[in-house]
Formats: C-alpha cells, structure tokens, sequence
C-alpha cells in the first residue's frame, strides 16, 4: 500500500517537473526573478523525488529482510 501512495506522489511530482520544464522551454519566464523561482520549484521537486525514491527502495528492502 505505501509504495502504491509514492509511487502516486512520485507521478505528480514528475508530471509538475515536466510541467514546469516545458514552461521555462516556452519562454514563460519573463524576468530573472521568474526564472529563478521556476528553477527553485524543480530543484524542490527533484528534491522530493530523490527523497521518494530512496524511500522506496529501503521499503523493498524492508521487504525483502
């Protein structure tokens, strides 16, 4: 059950990166300080995703002792 919930969360964190990624990619960001702010959110999201990710595989292990 708990890896079906950060597998989930793993998702929509991937899905708001992606989002974001192809915003900067569009020019969405008008200023410096815009862009500065959209590359925080995906330094935040891979962040959480490494944090997920290794959460993950100590649950496998977990698993597998």
């Amino acid at each position: 059950m708990e890896e079906k919930v950060l597998n989930h969360l793993l998702k929509e964190l991937r899905e708001k990166e992606q989002s974001l990624l192809m915003s900067l990619g569009d020019g969405s960001a008008t200023d410096f300080p815009t862009y500065q702010n959209m590359c925080g959110q995906i330094k935040g999201l891979l962040y959480a995703q490494n944090i997920m990710n290794d959460l993950l595989r100590r649950l496998e292990k977990f698993k597998d002792e």
